[in-house]
């Protein structure tokens, strides 16, 4: 059995034979989803050596996204920008031709924060709008951003304030960084916005559907999440509704509603409004752009996987937008989760022939995480074993 990685857009390996194709997404603080794609591989290997594997590593927006484009061969173009608490950090985004694909998380995400203490108040998507700002000083004209995995609720002030846009306070002092600070904005001026802007286009990849504001919002829902307590969730609220009201008065445009305003604590509302941005799923992108379809074809299953399976699984999440597009193709799909909590028709109805978990084979959770390629290799060989050589027979 040999074992590809997927290919830049439009190029073929010209695949003959039986083949699998190997499609996880991470396992959050175990595996990287190349990672857990070569111990796929590996499981399937034991199982049936005659079998040939495609690795299409896969992310819908948020951690790895970054990773899982170079690895279908877009350049990776180092970069610095500020971290989400205005540190500077060596970061980079991916590129092929005019299109660039920029990962939020990768640049002041959750896992840039210092020392991984939250600053649910302060923290600023002020580096996301630098590197999107560079790439366009590259050339770069088709802006992909994925959005999962911030540390901010700012709104989006900070991403905008780097592209040129300037929000001021009722004195005309500009607005300091930060959620915090997002409730005192008066003025919004956008006369400076990079004339790149206005040629570009920009699709954010995004795996919620939140509005900005209120009990769905951004920061109720997710600056939680973030490390906001109670009275910081309040504020941040009203924070983001003082500021959409600054934003409409000067876009013309209410987008505070929006399906997925509030991604990205609002930078997914700035987008909108002040960049015409459109939103689009994030595993839907991604799977564009490593062209997954090419490799489905003539496949004998789709196996896929990631870290949990549950209810979030179904709104679009990684796995189930693999199974969603091989099952397009009438290929079967499997999947290997660390732990999942679907019931048997919740499993089905996302199109899934057959879920493996680790915690089958290893319940202890700190076990499972510190061991999980060999347990990944052995769930997907058992998987191959059972499944795959009943599909080859059909």
């Amino acid at each position: 059995m040999t074992s590809q990685r997927t290919a830049g857009a439009g190029r073929s390996r010209g695949l003959t034979g039986r083949h699998v194709v190997i499609a996880p997404d991470k396992f959050k603080g175990s595996l990287t989803a190349q990672q857990a794609a070569t111990a796929m591989s590996l499981g399937v290997k034991r199982a049936d050596p005659a079998l040939r594997t495609v690795e299409c590593p896969v992310a819908d927006g948020g951690d790895g996204t970054l990773e899982t484009v170079v690895a279908a061969e877009f350049e990776r173009v180092p970069v610095y920008a500020t971290g989400p608490t205005g540190q500077l950090v060596l970061t980079a985004y991916a590129r092929s031709g005019d299109t660039a694909v920029v990962e939020m998380a990768e640049i002041c995400g959750l896992r840039r924060l210092p020392g991984a203490i939250p600053a649910p108040v302060t923290a600023s998507s002020y580096g996301l709008g630098m590197v999107v700002a560079q790439a366009l000083d590259h050339g770069c004209r088709d802006i992909i951003i994925g959005v999962g995995g911030s540390a901010s609720t700012d709104g989006g002030a900070g991403f905008l304030a780097a592209l040129g846009a300037i929000a001021c306070d009722q004195d005309g002092s500009r607005l300091g960084p930060g959620g915090q600070c997002i409730g005192n904005a008066a003025h919004l001026d956008l006369s400076d916005l990079r004339p790149e802007i206005a040629s570009a286009t920009f699709t954010i990849a995004v795996d919620v559907d939140n509005p900005l504001c209120g009990p769905l919002g951004a920061a109720t829902v997710y600056a939680p999440q973030k490390g906001a307590n109670p009275h910081q969730v309040t504020e941040l609220d009203r924070a983001l509704r003082l500021w959409a009201d600054v934003v409409e008065h000067t876009t013309e445009t209410d987008c505070r509603t929006a399906a997925g305003a509030g991604a990205a604590g609002g930078v997914g509302f700035a987008a909108l409004a002040v960049l015409r941005a459109r939103m689009r799923p994030g595993i839907e992108v991604i799977l564009n752009l490593i062209d997954l379809d090419k490799h489905l074809v003539g496949a004998l299953a789709a196996v896929t996987g990631e870290g949990s399976l549950d209810h979030q699984s179904l709104r679009g999440k990684a796995a189930v937008g693999v199974s969603r597009r091989a099952g397009a193709f009438g290929i079967p799909t499997y999947a290997v989760a660390g732990v999942s909590t679907l019931a048997p028709i919740e499993t089905r109805d996302a199109g899934l022939m057959g879920v493996y978990t680790l915690s089958d084979l290893e319940p202890d959770r700190r076990r499972s995480m510190s061991q999980a390629s060999d347990l990944l290799a052995l769930a997907t060989e058992r998987l191959t074993r059972a499944s795959l050589h009943s599909v080859g027979a059909d």
